[in-house]
């Protein structure tokens, strides 16, 4: 197979493993509340495990194949015995065992990501899934330890292998010391069932399910299963040929069988048995053995088989790579710009064209619907985001000793994909926030406190406009903003002799390297956390905002565009310079004149707007312009804002709404951090002229 198909499957591999594991978690979580798997659970989990190994095995990842597989023997038998076959006491350390698996899968396909080799050191993690099993199976048979059917009688059953009408044998053999063969060989009964009814097979010992001495049977003379149809058994050599812990097979064929399957095709199989082994015909000779069966690269072929038995709905997904949603939003986009082009082409100007004005209509709508329809395409719910918080809460509460829960609300709120990758970091470190200094230290500081003994973390998203608002807030403790005031002195982020209000105050939490914890922990101390979340969330055009009220819990807020690829914008002038303003940004415009400038000590310009006053900031004077205007009242005042910054800029004209395609700034430009000065990137307008997008809070950050 050539490098791209193999990046191709790989691709698939880790998107499908990634996807089965945040499914297996959130079903883990659910199970843990309830404190029981349902038998929808078991069945999940069962049908999850058996993705994963056959997926690994195809890949040739053995200690994932091996872990898949162990756990897929457990609850095989907790789906066949029902979870009261496990101890109540022993439910807490399955649910443990369980998350310990899920963190060895993702921390194998995050090496498989990198290209780093894996890790076989499996055995502890092996050691506590045997243990379950064993303490499983014991009570299981404890349960059903009736005596068991005399062994010879299963030697007697496999010794006459195919019944009459039946002509088709095969017979399995396990790997050596596997165990629990009888449950084994039942399993693959169960697949067989699936493929080909169970009506045109039979197989022998025939009480495999629920007699414990037919093991003995198994692993002396193997498992032999006949089958009315050849397709029908090579169906079953392709799933025995992906199974993990087969060692080999055999297949024969009956002549008695087929002679009976002539005279009576159509009437029920009869219970006589047939002449012993030794008159039969053997097709193949020899055993073959584990290596030389293709094991996993077959795997697929079991499906094709099933699938030819009946009829099918038609699949309504695919999946997509992402880079080429990007691809289709560079394409759109250049669509757009090219549109722009052409109507707004100098040569048309003054002609009178009533045809090429309708046309040019129909083809901005059109362009308009291909422009939402590519932009949908890369929507994604904040879902899997939000359910990956769960397990965060979990953990730290069991580290730490806190009982909180989480609470999730809008999680069903779309973003762009690219966008949802980008907030996943910061979520998890307000979340931990919330859990280690937000949520009280024990549930009898929370009652004296007047609070449920259990904390909450409520994670919420909703629309408003262009933007995704997503918050996290906790019922904890607050911030206490003498204790934050205090360690900013200290770290020389602030003057003692200023009086800074709470918003101030609260917003040193997001400079680099504060923390308020004077102990570095586990999940906190080191001054990374909440700077991070500031910069990824700016890095995606977002802002931060945070408040609190002591003893009351505090509120993060994310202010999120949906998505980087368009926007709204409003076009202006500075001389002959035009930048764009995104249209979320702007609160108002307005003018003024230079009477109603009001002037501070430090030289800089105020203006009064609705009772409050705000800082005028002149983008002539912020990017050294030569041309622009310098009065006042010859130039417009944007009142512009974004988070908690609030001013109003001095632009020379405004020019007009427009929807924008955002292009990157070249590498060679972000060297000199030019988004630190406000500019955040640049579009392409319809006369070809190249606009600079600004960033509103960068811009002023840049002044100060």
């Amino acid at each position: 197979m050539d490098n791209g198909g193999n990046e191709s499957i790989l691709d698939t591999y880790l998107y499908e493993t990634n996807t089965l594991l945040e499914q297996l978690d959130s079903i883990v979580l659910a199970a843990e509340q309830a404190d029981t798997f349902t038998q929808n659970d078991v069945n999940e989990i069962f049908r999850i495990m058996h993705t994963i190994k056959g997926a690994s095995a195809m890949m040739e990842y053995e200690s994932l194949t091996t872990v898949a597989h162990r756990i897929e023997d457990m609850f095989f038998i907790i789906r066949e015995k029902t979870m009261e076959s496990v101890p109540d006491p022993d439910r807490a350390l399955l649910f443990d065992m369980m998350f310990l698996a899920i963190d060895f899968f993702r921390s194998q396909v995050e090496k498989v990501q990198n290209g780093q080799p894996l890790s076989n050191d499996i055995d502890k993690l092996l050691e506590k899934i045997n243990s379950l099993i064993a303490k499983i199976q014991g009570d299981a048979d404890v349960a059903g330890n009736a005596p068991a059917a005399p062994a010879a009688s299963a030697v007697s059953a496999v010794s006459e292998t195919a019944e009459a009408g039946f002509p088709y044998g095969l017979r399995v053999f396990f790997d050596e010391g596997v165990g629990m063969e009888n449950l084994r060989a039942f399993m693959l009964v169960t697949e067989f069932r699936g493929i080909c009814g169970e009506e045109n097979f039979t197989f022998s010992p025939e009480d495999v399910e629920t007699n414990a001495a037919t093991i003995e049977t198994i692993v002396s003379q193997g498992f032999v299963l006949s089958f009315r149809k050849e397709m029908d058994r090579a169906g079953a050599i392709q799933v025995v040929s992906s199974s993990g812990s087969v060692r080999g097979y055999q297949a024969f064929d009956n002549p008695a069988g087929a002679a009976a399957l002539q005279e009576a095709p159509k009437a029920a199989a009869p219970t006589a048995k047939t002449a012993p082994p030794a008159a039969q015909e053997s097709r193949t000779a020899t055993l073959k053995p584990a290596q030389e069966k293709p094991v996993g690269k077959s795997a697929p072929a079991a499906p094709t088989a099933v699938q030819g038995l009946g009829s099918h709905p038609k699949e309504s997904l695919i999946s997509v790579n992402l880079s080429k949603l990007n691809q289709l939003m560079d394409v759109v986009g250049e669509i757009v710009i090219t549109e722009s082009m052409v109507t707004a082409s100098p040569d048309l100007k003054g002609l009178k064209l009533d045809n090429f004005t309708k046309s040019a209509r129909q083809l901005r709508k059109l362009t308009d619907e291909l422009q939402d329809v590519s932009m949908s395409l890369r929507m994604v719910p904040v879902l899997a985001t939000f359910q990956k918080m769960q397990r965060i809460v979990r953990d730290m509460g069991k580290k730490l000793g806190k009982k909180a829960r989480l609470t999730l609300v809008g999680e069903d709120t779309e973003v762009d994909k690219t966008i949802v990758d980008g907030i996943g970091d910061p979520l998890m470190h307000i979340v931990r926030n919330s859990m280690d200094h937000g949520i009280e230290e024990s549930e009898a500081d929370r009652i004296a406190a007047g609070k449920d003994p259990e904390g909450e973390i409520i994670l919420s998203a909703s629309h408003t406009g262009g933007e995704v608002i997503i918050q996290v807030k906790d019922d904890g403790r607050g911030v206490d903003y003498d204790k934050v005031l205090k360690k900013a002195v200290d770290a020389g982020l602030a003057t003692p002799e200023i009086e800074y209000s709470r918003k101030e105050i609260i917003n040193f939490l997001l400079m680099p390297g504060f923390s308020t914890n004077t102990e570095v922990t586990e999940f906190s101390g080191r001054g990374v956390g909440m700077d991070v979340v500031k910069k990824n969330v700016e890095e995606v055009g977002g802002t931060v905002v945070l408040t609190s009220e002591p003893g009351k819990g505090m509120t993060t807020t994310l202010k999120i565009p949906l998505t980087m690829a368009i926007l709204d914008g409003m076009e202006v002038s500075v001389g002959s310079s035009i930048f764009t303003i995104p249209i979320n940004n702007i609160r108002q415009s307005f003018k003024m004149s230079d009477s109603d400038i009001i002037h501070d000590a430090a030289h800089g310009e105020m203006v009064k707007v609705m009772d409050n006053f705000y800082s005028v900031i002149r983008a002539k004077d912020v990017y050294g312009l030569d041309n622009g205007y310098d009065k006042i009242e010859d130039g417009i005042l944007m009142w512009v804002e974004s988070g908690e910054c609030t001013y109003c800029l001095f632009v020379d004209e405004l020019l007009g709404e427009q929807q924008v395609v955002v292009k990157p700034l070249p590498n060679y430009i972000n060297t000199f951090n030019i988004k630190q000065h406000g500019i955040t990137g640049c579009t392409i307008l319809g006369d070809g002229n190249i606009s600079v997008i600004l960033d509103v809070s960068n811009l002023y950050s840049a002044i100060q």
